[in-house]
């Protein structure tokens, strides 16, 4: 039986949320691990913009937009009511992050691609969103909606691990101590281990890793 197949790369964030949508909804999916400055040409030819993550189902039907692998793999099945929660606040938060805070970050963790850039600048622009996401986790009850993970939370913590990342003795010392915490949960779950299995790169008629399923 063919199953849907998952171009991706371990580190990206957005291949991060992808990954943890899919492994989440428990289907089967089949993982081609890819190198990015040396992308397949079956990638290429599914999904010509060559980013990461790329879903090809069996049918031939690409998904190649990380926010729409994981609303499709939820639609079919979501056990922790993930989709559960206000889906405009969830938009809200999903598109601070995937704009402004994703500019800071960016800005911040690889100045020398930008021109006439401050870093340090970027980070203090970066920090103010995490201000506010720490302010509302602290009033949610431990995640962004609420007490539980839901989508906002999956779709925002990949990039918030990168931020932290960059500097850890730097994050470590800032006053976010309920983003801080709910950051080290999500890096602690067996879903987020889960997702982050190492894997050789794919090549064509190598055989193809399932996507490991973990609560």
């Amino acid at each position: 039986m063919s199953l849907p197949v998952l171009y991706s790369f371990r580190r990206c964030p957005y291949a991060m949320r992808a990954r943890l949508a899919l492994a989440i909804s428990g289907m089967d999916i089949r993982i081609r691990e890819v190198v990015l400055r040396d992308k397949p040409a079956a990638m290429l030819a599914a999904s010509p913009k060559g980013t990461v993550p790329v879903l090809v189902l069996p049918d031939g039907t690409v998904i190649d937009e990380s926010l729409d692998v994981m609303k499709w793999a939820l639609a079919r099945n979501d056990p922790e009511n993930w989709l559960g929660p206000d889906s405009a606040e969830t938009q809200a938060l999903i598109t601070q992050s995937d704009g402004p805070f994703k500019h800071a970050l960016d800005r911040y963790k690889y100045p020398t691609r930008y021109d006439g850039v401050d870093p340090e600048a970027q980070r203090g622009d970066g920090l103010a969103i995490l201000d506010e996401w720490n302010a509302r986790i602290a009033a949610s009850g431990g995640q962004l909606l609420g007490p539980q993970r839901t989508l906002a939370d999956m779709a925002l913590f990949p990039f918030v691990r990168q931020f932290a990342a960059t500097d850890r003795e730097w994050f470590a010392a800032q006053p976010l101590p309920a983003l801080q915490e709910w950051l080290a949960s999500h890096l602690a779950s067996p879903l987020f281990k889960s997702i982050m299995t190492k894997h050789a790169q794919w090549q064509p008629g190598a055989k193809e890793p399932l996507l490991a399923v973990a609560s």
